[in-house]
């Protein structure tokens, strides 16, 4: 489970910063790299 949040800044650097919900580690991505860090962290 994680929340994406496309902010002001994302328009400028092209980046989201993506959360979390069990450790709420967040972390600052660019926008083409969010797909492949989700399906990395969501195999069973």
């Amino acid at each position: 489970p994680f929340c994406i949040t496309y902010d002001f800044e994302s328009e400028i650097d092209g980046a989201v910063t993506i959360r979390d919900r069990d450790t709420m580690e967040q972390i600052r991505l660019p926008i083409n790299q969010v797909v492949s860090y989700i399906e990395e962290r969501c195999k069973f």
